[in-house]
């Protein structure tokens, strides 16, 4: 029997954020895995109503959740790894964006999927580096540079 991989967001407790909570029924809800080459990956499919002022193309601001979003749950995912725990498991680990840099290099169609690869860069206990590339039809559409801040489970 093959294990079914969890998205990193479903492992995630009490998770209501706008783009990858599992628990906000209006959010986006992005899953995020591990790759076999060791970058995190997510696909997602825009509605309609996530079209940019041309209906035929994606608003640049879910875009940018789309980056930051999985650029966070990954450096939330890898520091579990590190630590060698199950994301979830023990002590809660979470990370905020201390910063941003977004390079948006072409539109993207609304009604193709698209594809997030995260390479995470750098880690040191309270700092991870990734960079994320955003992907539509094998050509990338946007960048971001992401610099996750560790923050007490209680911010």
């Amino acid at each position: 029997m093959q294990d079914i991989e969890i998205a990193f967001q479903d492992q995630l407790q009490k998770n209501h954020c706008f783009g990858c909570g599992a628990d906000n029924d209006q959010g986006l809800k992005i899953k995020s895995y591990w790759a076999d080459d060791g970058t995190a990956v997510c696909r997602f499919t825009a509605k309609p109503h996530h079209c940019a002022g041309p209906t035929r193309y994606l608003n640049g601001g879910i875009m940018a959740t789309l980056l930051d979003c999985h650029s966070i749950c990954s450096a939330i995912a890898l520091a579990y790894r590190t630590e060698g725990r199950a994301i979830s498991e023990g002590e809660s680990i979470a990370f905020v964006t201390g910063s941003m840099d977004i390079a948006y290099k072409q539109p993207v169609p609304i009604d193709s999927p698209v594809l997030l690869k995260a390479e995470l860069e750098s880690l040191s206990p309270r700092k991870t580096r990734v960079v994320c590339r955003l992907f539509s039809e094998d050509n990338l559409c946007a960048q971001a540079d992401v610099l996750a801040v560790r923050v007490p489970d209680n911010w």
